[in-house]
């Protein structure tokens, strides 16, 4: 019997492709593993955090973290002062409003503009096309960095063409600034986000497009029934994406977001240890604050950002 089954094994080992043996080797014991190691030591540093940030000031001061399973004490009095203190490095609360506040428009807009753009690149036919997608594709290489000044200055100074003003200059208000971080982050996040999902619109049947052109249905309403429906794995998975950019973001908020009033929360976490850096047994609360709801969000939506990935991997 093991001779026989050995027999019959070979010639599929022997004729196994590349990529199946890769797969093979990936998915044995000694991979699964490896991988549960690497997640285990990923973690250890996180779950420290997560415990310092209920231990009292003075144990963290005094000992690391471990020492919580032979000396257990908690205290809810760091997330008390970070959340709601008055004093230097408190009163995160408002911060963190802020930061929900530009996350969810900073994703729903350039997530819708970059599906309709993406529709229009992949299925209507207009001269320039292949150019303007070329263009969008150009600039993912254009580093951040380089846009920050000229775009600040386009906010502080307005738009004139001719002596004509286009766009007035923007106050620095509150509801003002909070706008331009949306219109920074839509800006940074479109070119990324309309290719990703323009890969994914080129994937869809054009049997389908075609059968509902003939039907009678104009493009609005193929991108609104047929192929928004089809690519809701892809368009979660970038929704997902997005929102991580944004929530953890640091140098668009802090070069952007105006005064310590309208910050977002990452912006301002450099900040709590003060100038001599005696306030950092503050910063495992305050770091815990800001990692909590990425990963409740990408906890529910795991399914949605898997499927993402894997759309349009497979053909047929």
């Amino acid at each position: 019997m093991s001779a026989k089954t050995s027999a019959s094994e070979a010639p599929a080992k022997i004729g196994e492709s590349r990529g199946e043996r890769i797969r093979r080797m990936l998915s044995s014991r000694t991979a699964s593993l490896v991988a549960v190691l690497i997640a285990v030591l990923w973690t250890i540093p996180t779950f420290g955090l997560f415990v310092n940030s209920f231990r009292p000031t003075d144990d963290i001061r005094a000992t690391g973290w471990w020492k919580m399973f032979t000396e257990p004490s908690f205290t809810l009095e760091t997330y008390n002062y970070v959340l709601y203190s008055t004093s230097q490095g408190g009163g995160l609360a408002r911060n963190l409003i802020n930061t929900v506040v530009i996350t969810i428009p900073g994703v729903v807009i350039p997530v819708t503009f970059a599906v309709m753009a993406a529709y229009a690149l992949s299925w209507i036919e207009f001269r320039g096309r292949n150019l303007l997608y070329i263009s969008i594709f150009a600039l993912q290489v254009v580093p951040l960095q380089m846009a920050l000044i000229p775009l600040l200055s386009f906010f502080s100074r307005g738009l004139s063409i001719g002596g004509v003003t286009i766009m007035p200059a923007w106050e620095l208000s509150g509801v003002q600034t909070i706008v331009q971080v949306w219109v920074a982050h839509t800006i940074f996040g479109l070119p990324l986000a309309i290719f990703l999902l323009h890969n994914f619109m080129r994937e869809l049947p054009g049997d389908v497009m075609e059968a509902a052109r003939i039907d009678g249905a104009s493009h609005s309403q193929i991108f609104r029934k047929v192929a928004l429906p089809l690519v809701t794995p892809a368009l979660a998975s970038i929704a997902i994406f997005q929102f991580l950019w944004v929530w953890n973001d640091f140098l668009v908020g802090r070069t952007f977001g105006g005064g310590l009033a309208t910050q977002p929360l990452t912006a301002v976490l450099g900040d709590l240890a003060g100038t001599r850096g005696f306030g950092w047994t503050r910063l495992p609360a305050a770091a815990f604050i800001a990692i909590i709801v990425p990963l409740i969000v990408f906890l529910l939506l795991q399914r949605y950002f898997v499927r993402g990935l894997l759309a349009g991997s497979v053909k047929g």
